[in-house]
């Protein structure tokens, strides 16, 4: 799984010798691409999915927009389904209660 998710961070193929050179090569030092031109700022997916799932909260369909063309829609759903896993369990602890119990809570579906 992890060998997958690695082909799809920039920062694993520049690692691995492919794709765009390690800092230090192309660019400028002062952080720009060479030509005084700002590089555009690389967004990882967790930042992408704490973004996205923060501005749905909001109901701000601008900055959802936004933060879905940061990264491919596999990595966003990936970094979505991450960021729940974590605020389940988050939860569940606070709660005292099984993450099951959370989960259908939130849902407000009955518990079995």
């Amino acid at each position: 799984m992890f060998s997958r998710l690695r082909t799809l961070l920039p920062s694993a193929a520049r690692a691995g010798g492919r794709g765009a050179p390690a800092s230090g090569g192309a660019g400028g030092a002062d952080g720009t691409s060479g030509t005084g031109v700002p590089r555009k700022r690389q967004h990882n997916i967790f930042e992408a999915a704490a973004v996205y799932v923060a501005a749905c909260a909001e109901d701000d369909e601008d900055t959802m927009d936004e933060a879905s063309g940061w990264v491919s829609p596999e990595a966003l759903s990936f970094g979505v389904g991450e960021l729940a896993c974590r605020a389940v369990i988050a939860l569940a602890r606070e709660r005292d209660e099984s993450p099951e119990t959370v989960t259908r809570s939130l849902l407000g579906l009955p518990t079995p």
